[in-house]
């Protein structure tokens, strides 16, 4: 499949694809760049869950903004909340559940989330001044 359908309009594929980094970079924002966790601390944070609604059409040469940011912290899991902008036009939103997870060599398990890394999420949720806003063209 490609990026858009054969009217032009963006293939719905791409949301999940675009919430992904969008994910990635919000973590890299709060100094929790997946690659550095995995060398510093042995943790991934695989997707567990994702969702999205689609409001509005995008076009193939649209340039869009994706903004995450922290819905929910729970013990072994973050959900990440993604809107997806055409300037200022909503056009979709939806989520990603990600898990807190150790990784070794002989293993992969749900650890639950150390307090340093919940205060730095929760300080998202709080201020909201750590928003994620990234730029991709559909």
């Amino acid at each position: 499949m490609g990026d858009t359908d054969k009217a032009g309009i963006v293939y719905y594929p791409n949301y999940f694809k675009w919430f992904d980094i969008a994910g990635h970079q919000f973590f890299r924002s709060c100094d929790l760049a997946p690659s550095k966790l995995e060398a510093e601390r042995q943790i991934i944070v695989p997707l567990l869950d994702a969702r999205c609604s689609f409001e509005k059409p995008l076009l193939y040469d649209d340039v869009i903004t994706i903004q995450t940011t922290v819905e929910e912290i729970n013990n072994k899991t973050i959900k990440l909340r993604h809107e997806v902008y055409n300037g200022d036009v909503r056009t979709g939103h939806g989520y990603e559940l990600r898990g807190w997870v150790n990784q070794t060599a002989d293993q992969i398990k749900a650890v639950p989330i150390p307090a340093d890394v919940i205060a730095i999420l929760n300080e998202d949720i709080q201020s909201d001044q750590r928003q994620s806003r990234t730029p991709f063209n559909a």
